[in-house]
This record gives C-alpha cells, sequence and structure tokens, in this order.
C-alpha cells in the first residue's frame, strides 16, 4: 500500500473518487474538525481543576483522533469485500469483550455502570467499538436473507441478541437502543417481511419497558425527566439547570429563542455567548465534555450555530442515501443505510437529550465527545460508507455460509 495513502493532506488518489466520496470525506473532516474545537472548550474548566492542565483531555483526543484517521485511511483504500469478509470475527470478539466488562474485577466502572475494559492506561468500551463491525454483519445477513438456511440465521440473529442483551446488562439502554434500532432499520432496508419486523420491534419495546422497571436508576431518570423538580439536586439536576438558567436569562432581559415551543433555551441568543464563554461548562453540567457536549455548544454558538450543525447532519444522511441509492450490491446499499442510521441517529438522540426532548441518558455526540472508543468507531464507519460510494459499481460479495459448506465449493471450483 502506498504510504502516501494514509496521510490525510497528501493522498494524491482522492481526485479520482466518486463525487460522493470526496464530498463525504470533507464532510468529515469539518465534522471533526468542528467537534475538536467544541471539546477544547467544553473541556478545558473540567481539566484545569482536576488535573491541572486545561489542555488535558484536548491532548489525549488528539491522540485518539490520529489513530482513528490511521484507521480511516486505511479503512477507504481496502476493498469492502475484504472488511465483510473478516467482520463476524470482530463481532465476535467485542461481544466476549462486553461479556467481560460484566465480570467484577475485569470491567471498569463508572456511573454505576460497567462498560470499560481497562489495559493499562488505554479503557477499551467494546459497545463502541462493535457498532460498525454489527453494520457489516447486518448488512451481510439480511442482504444475503433469501440465500441462507434458517439455521444460519437463527445463529445471527442470536449472535444479535447476545449483542444487545450484554450492552443492557452493563447497563447500557442508550446504546442497546441505538444498536436495536440500527439492525432493525437494516432488516427493513433489505425487505424483511413485516411480520418479523413487527414482531421484533414489540419484543424490543418490552425488553425496553422490562429494563426499565427492573433498574432503579432507568427508572428514576424518566421519572425525573417527567417531573425534574422532584429531585430537583439528584436526577432532575441537569433539567432543573436548564429552567434555572432560563429564568435567569428572562428577568435579565436577555433575548432567547427556543429551538422547539416546549424543549430547551440553549439557543438564548441568535449567535451565542461565543466561544470559550459558556457559563455551564463551569461546573453546572456534569460530564459535558461527553455526555452534555452539544449543550456547550448551543450555549457558544447559539441558534445559529445549532442550525448549521443540524443541516451538516443533515447534509451527511443526504449524502448517505444517495450513496445507498447508487450502490448496486444489496449488502453494499445496506451498509451505506446502516452506517447513515448509526451516525445521523445517535447524533439526533444526543441532541434529543441535550435538549430536554429525551431522558437524560449518556451517549455520545460523534466526533465531538471525548472518548476514543467512540472516535474510533466514528471514523471507521464513515470510512466504510466513503468505501461503499468509490466501489457502488462493484457487485462481488463473501456470502455468509457455514464453514463447511465453503470448503465443499472451494473443492468443487478446485475440480473445475
Amino acid at each position: 500500500m502506498n504510504l502516501r495513502r494514509l496521510t490525510l493532506l497528501f493522498d494524491d488518489s482522492v481526485s479520482s473518487w466518486a463525487l460522493e466520496a470526496r464530498l463525504l470525506r470533507w464532510l468529515t473532516l469539518v465534522w471533526l474538525f468542528v467537534g475538536l474545537v467544541m471539546l477544547f472548550s467544553a473541556s478545558y474548566p473540567v481539566a484545569d481543576v482536576r488535573q491541572h492542565d486545561g489542555l488535558y483531555y484536548f491532548k489525549r483526543q488528539l491522540l485518539w483522533v490520529l489513530v482513528g484517521l490511521i484507521v480511516f485511511n486505511i479503512v477507504v483504500h481496502l476493498p469492502l469485500h475484504k472488511i465483510l469478509k473478516i467482520s463476524h470475527w470482530f463481532v465476535i470478539l467485542f461481544l466476549t469483550l462486553i461479556f467481560v466488562t460484566l465480570v467484577p474485577g475485569l470491567g471498569k466502572k463508572a456511573f454505576d455502570a460497567s462498560r470499560w475494559i481497562a489495559l493499562g492506561p488505554i479503557p477499551i468500551q467494546p459497545s463502541e467499538l462493535i457498532k460498525p463491525f454489527l453494520v457489516l454483519q447486518s448488512a451481510r445477513l439480511f442482504g444475503q436473507w433469501e440465500n441462507l438456511s434458517w439455521r444460519v440465521r437463527f445463529f445471527w440473529l442470536g449472535i444479535f441478541g447476545l449483542v444487545l442483551l450484554g450492552i443492557l446488562a452493563q447497563p447500557n439502554l442508550s446504546t442497546t437502543a441505538l444498536c436495536g434500532m440500527t439492525i432493525w432499520f437494516i432488516a427493513l432496508a433489505a425487505g424483511l417481511p413485516y411480520k418479523y419486523l413487527g414482531g421484533t420491534a414489540l419484543g424490543g419495546v418490552l425488553l425496553a419497558v422490562l429494563s426499565i422497571s427492573i433498574k432503579d436508576y432507568q427508572r428514576k431518570r424518566v421519572l425525573s425527566f417527567l417531573n425534574p423538580w422532584a429531585d430537583a439536586t439528584g436526577d432532575g439536576y441537569q433539567l432543573v439547570q436548564r429552567d434555572l438558567i432560563y429564568h435567569l436569562w428572562y428577568q435579565n432581559q436577555i433575548s432567547t429563542r427556543k429551538f422547539f415551543a416546549d424543549t430547551y433555551t440553549l439557543f438564548y441568543r441568535e449567535w451565542g455567548a461565543g466561544f470559550g464563554l459558556s457559563q455551564q461548562k463551569q461546573f453546572y453540567l456534569p460530564i459535558q465534555d461527553t455526555d452534555f457536549i452539544f449543550a456547550v455548544f448551543a450555549e457558544e454558538f447559539g441558534f445559529v450555530g445549532g442550525v448549521v450543525l443540524l443541516l451538516l447532519i443533515a447534509l451527511y444522511a443526504t449524502l448517505g442515501l444517495i450513496i445507498a441509492l447508487k450502490a448496486k450490491h444489496p449488502v453494499y446499499r445496506l451498509v451505506a443505510i446502516g452506517v447513515t442510521i448509526l451516525m445521523v441517529g445517535q447524533s439526533l438522540l444526543h441532541i434529543g437529550v441535550t435538549t430536554g426532548a429525551l431522558p437524560t441518558t449518556g451517549l455520545p455526540l460523534p466526533m465531538f465527545s471525548y472518548g476514543g472508543n467512540s472516535m474510533i468507531a466514528s471514523l471507521m464507519a464513515s470510512a466504510l460508507i466513503i468505501r461503499v460510494a468509490r466501489q457502488s459499481s462493484e457487485a462481488e460479495v463473501v456470502p455468509l455460509r457455514e464453514e463447511g459448506e465453503k470448503r465443499r465449493k472451494r473443492r468443487l471450483f478446485q475440480k473445475k
């Protein structure tokens, strides 16, 4: 492989890419750059107090971005059928690691959830890293659904079920819901019968209700969403801060603008408070550099900044759908659809939580929030859809079969 292709700015092959691939590449880089700028602002106060270095989290994020960009450039230059050929091994690997996080002493616990495995100073979050491989394997399965035996179908549906149950047990309801919806929409795009899709959707809703009923902290979050003042210093803290800040702005006659009538007042000025001038990041919001980073962004860049970011996400979604429509092979088309749902869906869920439209939950904003696992997964997902755009006319695909059938067909081919 040409080493110049592993660099970000000196890849001489970009000019030969399809237009959609080039546009999506630059859009991804713009998204990444804005996210880094925002992380610098959101993380500086907390890093300065806790680590005595305001750039502590920003510098660590830069290292993860470097790793993510290497993965990004490898994927955009690697034929998609080769990536599909090994995707199932990564699903099995990260599924195993998800259950390892549940083992006392092996899983690293934070905020009452065990989602990480500490390898020295490097935290591994398998529920984040598995996302792009879930898209790949779902596309392989549902894109070849009619050609597969029920044995293979049940095997991989069982694997997907274990992935969702493992993430839910950590517990991580938001990531479980995101992964489940991504798999479901890929199946819908593949044209699976509605009776299967309807039953699966009903089962997912019942599982979510059961989890909320059993998990005390999840139930408290839902109740605090309905009535945040019932626990103003606990689970309703973020929503109460929203109301208090709104009343303070109103009393001081600071011009406000709501994004929706009853959602959130972060867009209190059309142009925001200005870069670096957020008040909420001064320890009014917990984990403002990850789960609530959009709150800081909206406060600093206002209504206009929020709309621009939403337009960027909408443009990403549009390009993703165009790429999917142009892809001639069904598996490649489903990969493009899955990545689009994953990136756009996660962004909208994060914004919905931050604006108070959804109950509080920990879901990072892709390429904005602090965290190396999320950064690598986001950049790899973007690379996959760019790769689909580059080879949308290819028809080759790796079938999903049992190993015995693979060997039998290989022998038949050699005899010919």
